[in-house]
């Protein structure tokens, strides 16, 4: 059997489009994890580029395999919660009169519990409780071994990308 065209094109995926890989098979937010791994000019678009290609899509599936399969879509929804960034919303906090709607549109504020705008000026904005999203996906994992090992995982994986984020 020859080897088809992209067999011969095949190049190793570079530490950033590794790290994204990761990031989408944990959060499966595509732009969101772009931004993570660190496409920050336009990581929309950097997402779909990278999800429209066929050794990136491999990465993702051999990743999903490796990891826990999500009980359900509430348990990634926590999982983003508790690893989430709060980027965009500290975007909306400090840039709020010169955002359009557009721009506000394309926020991702999941984090977000609540906004409000006192009286007095400004603007208030409540995350939801990570400890408590935390809370919970230990206690969906199932047998206590697996929360455990998966959970310390989620921390040690959690506390590297930070370390990486303040050499970077």
């Amino acid at each position: 059997m020859l080897p088809g065209k992209d067999d011969c094109l095949k190049k190793s995926l570079t530490e950033k489009e590794k790290l994204f890989c990761s990031y989408y098979a944990g959060f499966g937010d595509a732009r969101g994890c772009a931004a993570r791994a660190g496409y920050c000019i336009s990581p929309a678009k950097s997402a779909e580029k990278l999800l429209a290609r066929s050794d990136i899509r491999a990465e993702i599936e051999r990743l999903e395999k490796e990891r826990r399969p999500y009980s359900s879509q509430a348990e990634k929804g926590l999982y983003r919660l508790a690893f989430g960034s709060v980027t965009d919303a500290l975007k909306l906090l400090l840039c709020e009169e010169t955002m359009s709607a557009e721009e506000i549109e394309k926020l991702d504020l999941f984090n977000v519990s609540d906004i409000k705008r006192p009286k007095g000026g400004g603007m208030e904005i409540k995350f939801f409780d990570r400890l408590k999203a935390l809370e919970k996906l230990a206690t969906l994992g199932g047998g206590a071994e697996n929360t455990e090992s998966s959970f310390i995982r989620a921390l040690s994986e959690g506390a590297r990308l930070l370390s990486e984020e303040e050499d970077n």
